[in-house]
Formats: structure tokens, C-alpha cells, sequence
């Protein structure tokens, strides 16, 4: 049994698949995000541990194939590896930022160049050469970088809706929609766990209101900053190879993504709203050629 598992801050998805076959065993779980870079490594075991369907499959392992955000640097990376080889002690465990995850799932076993995006709660972009990712820009996370993702788009709504820059008409459902009492904001920010997955929360609200002039305006101005940088970054490279995106702020937005790249010249590729789906494929490909 292979495990391919695909992890943000919020969630992460579990797929077990026969290596033999390509078929999946069971039915997709579903824990919470396991981020090494922000929760320790009794929260991830106790995360993993929760979920009776992973936990009875432990020792029927052999490969775990992990991609996760906030695994992009040695220590984290070796905290969740010891965590999952401790439980799953049968297998072998590959640890890899969620970058890898993008890249396989939109690029697949081509192995074709691209620069590839991530937009979800959280945001990133690489180049991937065939082989190896190059990623010229370190990131600083939800707080300094993170532009056009749900994160961002969730600080840019409260920001318009308490500097009164909201339209009227959307400050009401925005209010209906979501508890905007100021306490309640910043015990999340700033008391709880997860802070940028509670501000991701609320980029739906762009998603449910694309109709909005408002909406666009957001949407397309947080876009171009991520397009000056962190594609932009790869200026040379775009002038040849696709951008590809991974994400489901992405996959809602593609229709603002395409015209924005239109204004900077470069060819969108492909859109992965869920990254698992492709990851599935891909280690199901690579298994029946290895």
C-alpha cells in the first residue's frame, strides 16, 4: 500500500492506493493540516493517530509520499519524517515541500519545464527544469509574503470592510455571511492556532461575488502583485515554457488569472484545483514504470 498524501495548513488529504493495480483502497481520509513549521510533533502525531482508518492501515504500508507546506526547510522537514516513520514503521517516507506537489500534479510524468504557481491559503511559485525546482524567492509566510492567496485575500476584505472601502451593498452580506465583530477577529488572529487559515476563510466571499466590480478590482490587483513578485521573477523562463497553477483560489479564478497574464505576456497552462488528484496519477504512472 502507498500513502499519498497532500498537506496545507487547514486540511490534509490521505489516498491509499494499491502500487500493483493503481486503484485506491479506500475511501479519501481527511485530517487536520499537518504543517511542521507550526505545529509540533505530539500535535501531528495525535492528528494522524485520530483518524481509526489511517491509524488500522499503519503497518500495511510500504511508501508514504508526503507533500506539505511549511517543508521547505531541513528542520521541520525532519521533525514530520520521524513522526510518520514512528507510526507507519514498515514504510519508506518521502518528505517534500508542497511545491513538489504542484509541480508533479499539473506537470505530470512528462516532466515538461514550467513555472508553477500555488494558490491556495497560503501562495508560492517556482520553475521546474524537468528535474529540480529553482525557487528564487524565500518565503517569509502569511504575515509579509503569501500575495493573491486565500490568506491575503481574507486580510484585504477586512481590511476594506473596517476601513469602510467595501461597497455598501457587500458590507451587508459580508456581515450576514461572517462574524466581523472586531473581538472575535482578533482572537482569531492573534489568541488561536492557524491564524492563516482563519483569514483564508474568507476568500469565498471573492469566489461567491465575482459578478461584483468590487470583487474583479480585488481579485485582478491582488493577481498583478503576485505576478510582479514572484512570476515576474522568471521572466526569461515564461518566455518560453506555460505558467501552471495548483489551488483552489487558482481554480476559481482562472478567468482573472488569464486576463491578467495577458496584460504581462506570459501563456497560462494548466489549473489542479486539488493537488492530491494529480499526485494520485502521477505516483500511479511512475509505479507501473518502475
Amino acid at each position: 500500500m502507498i500513502f499519498v498524501i497532500d498537506s496545507g495548513s487547514t486540511k490534509c488529504d490521505w489516498i491509499a492506493i494499491d502500487p500493483s493495480t493503481g486503484k485506491q483502497l479506500f475511501e479519501k481520509q481527511r485530517t487536520k493540516g499537518l504543517n511542521p513549521a507550526i505545529i509540533s510533533d505530539s500535535d501531528a502525531f495525535n492528528i494522524i493517530k485520530a483518524n481509526n482508518i489511517i491509524y488500522e492501515n499503519k503497518l500495511n504500508v510500504t511508501h508514504i509520499y508526503f507533500y506539505g507546506a511549511g517543508c521547505g526547510t531541513e528542520k521541520p522537514v525532519k521533525m514530520l519524517k520521524g513522526v510518520l516513520q514512528s507510526i507507519f514503521i514498515n514504510a519508506q517516507v518521502v518528505v517534500k515541500e508542497d511545491t513538489y506537489a504542484a509541480v508533479y500534479a499539473t506537470v505530470g510524468v512528462s516532466h515538461s519545464p514550467a513555472v508553477v504557481c500555488i494558490l491556495g491559503t497560503g501562495s508560492n511559485c517556482s520553475y521546474y527544469d524537468g528535474q529540480s525546482i529553482d525557487q528564487k524567492i524565500v518565503s517569509l509566510g502569511y504575515s509579509v509574503m503569501d500575495d493573491a492567496s486565500g490568506n491575503y485575500y481574507g486580510r484585504q476584505l477586512l481590511r476594506d470592510y473596517y476601513f469602510d472601502h467595501m461597497p455598501h451593498d457587500l458590507k451587508l452580506v459580508f456581515k450576514t455571511r461572517y462574524n466581523v465583530s472586531d473581538d472575535v477577529i482578533k482572537s482569531n488572529l492573534y489568541k488561536k492556532a492557524n491564524p492563516n487559515a482563519y483569514l483564508a476563510t474568507f476568500a469565498e466571499f471573492l469566489i461567491l461575488n465575482k459578478e461584483s466590480e468590487y470583487v474583479q478590482k480585488v481579485i485582478k490587483e491582488g493577481m498583478r502583485i503576485f505576478v510582479k513578485n514572484m512570476i515576474l521573477q522568471y521572466s526569461e523562463e515564461i518566455k518560453t515554457v506555460p505558467v501552471h497553477f495548483a489551488g483552489s483560489i487558482a481554480y476559481f479564478t482562472q478567468d482573472e488569472i488569464k486576463e491578467v497574464a495577458r496584460e504581462y505576456g506570459f501563456t497560462v497552462g494548466n489549473f489542479q484545483r486539488r493537488p492530491i488528484e494529480g499526485l494520485v496519477e502521477y505516483h500511479v504512472q511512475i509505479a507501473k514504470t518502475s
